[in-house]
């Protein structure tokens, strides 16, 4: 992530457009009340934030390859000393990268958030199997992704930095859901023609009650 990128995600705009993501995500895939959350790429901690606040959620352990974001987010998160778990690391190998607290075990986690990271991340596919592998049956994954629909735009090309290659369209990160064992049914939309897509996925299993 370059500098303009880093200054856009950490930015009041940015963290107004969150809500709204809360907001549809909540409409697709309930609420998080009491659950053990793991959030990958959580960046400056505001999207923790929410899941604590909006989502309902007991913990949540939070992992970012920069160690200068999650220096912020332990800034931000003070007040849940007790409640958040911050690791600098991979979100392809959580097991490592929670490995000083004993996270990132097979069926480890309630819920697993991505506020927008997957497209980051150059073997992004490995990235849903570390989800799915953490998540307990019956577990929900919440993503907000960026589709290459966006990255192809001049805009996004000539402003910020991604992987080159192989960067999913919105069909093909659905698509690749089931390989991992998640079921994202009809719980999805798109915005923009495409470019961003947003949905809740559950790992097979057990049913879990969706919470409103």
């Amino acid at each position: 992530m370059n500098r303009i990128e880093t200054a856009l995600v950490t930015s009041p705009p940015r963290r107004w457009l969150q809500h709204y993501e809360v907001h549809l995500l909540t409409k697709l895939g309930g609420r998080t009340p009491g659950a053990r959350v793991a959030e990958i790429g959580c960046g400056s901690g505001y999207g923790t934030k929410l899941i604590l606040d909006k989502f309902g959620a007991a913990g949540v352990d939070a992992v970012d390859l920069d160690p200068a974001m999650i220096t912020r987010a332990a800034r931000r998160l003070q007040r849940y000393a007790g409640r958040v778990r911050l690791a600098q690391g991979s979100a392809t190998d959580l097991r490592a990268a929670f490995a000083t607290f004993s996270g990132g075990t097979d069926a480890s986690y309630d819920a697993v958030f991505d506020f927008a990271i997957i497209h980051h991340i150059p073997n992004w596919r490995d990235a849903l199997a570390e989800v799915a592998r953490v998540l307990t049956p019956g577990g929900r994954f919440f993503f907000d992704e960026v589709t290459a629909a966006a990255l192809a735009r001049p805009s996004y090309r000539r402003l910020f930095d991604h992987p080159g290659k192989d960067r999913f369209t919105a069909g093909e990160f659905l698509a690749e859901l089931p390989r991992h064992g998640l079921d994202v049914g009809d719980r999805w939309v798109t915005r923009v023609g495409g470019d961003y897509l947003l949905g809740v996925a559950t790992k097979s299993g057990r049913t879990e009650e969706v919470t409103n």
